[in-house]
């Protein structure tokens, strides 16, 4: 079941990472697509399909925020990732805001996963 589990999980993560990446695109060339439907349901449930499994899986390794750094790093990381995201893609008073915000959940989300990767707190900046 763990391994079910951790398919569904990384499955969630390039596809959150996939999506964030074309709607970054689709809002830096103004593209109608931003604003479809599925464009603004989908991230939804993958990210929330993501979060489930990641709880899931951080019950089964019996690793949990605080008590263990990399996935206490981890959810920092989220929250910065989520934060920049948001900036990027709706809140930026401008597209120089928005590209350098983007530009950083990028950084950031390639940090969260150098993290998991290594299970160490500077992942990739070690």
């Amino acid at each position: 079941m763990y391994y079910a589990i951790k398919h569904l999980h990384v499955t969630c993560v390039v596809l959150s990472a996939a999506g964030f990446m074309l709607r970054g695109l689709w809002m830096m060339t103004g593209n109608p697509l931003l604003q479809h439907r599925l464009t603004r349901v989908m991230p939804h449930i993958i990210d929330s399909l993501l979060l489930l499994s990641a709880i899931t899986l951080a019950v089964m390794i019996q690793q949990y925020p605080f008590a263990a750094g990399w996935i206490t790093a981890k959810v920092f990381g989220l929250l910065a990732y989520i934060l920049l995201g948001t900036v990027a893609l709706k809140r930026g008073r401008s597209m120089g805001i928005r590209a350098t915000a983007f530009a950083a959940a990028l950084v950031v989300y390639a940090w969260i996963v150098s993290v998991a990767f290594t299970k160490q707190l500077a992942g990739f900046l070690a």
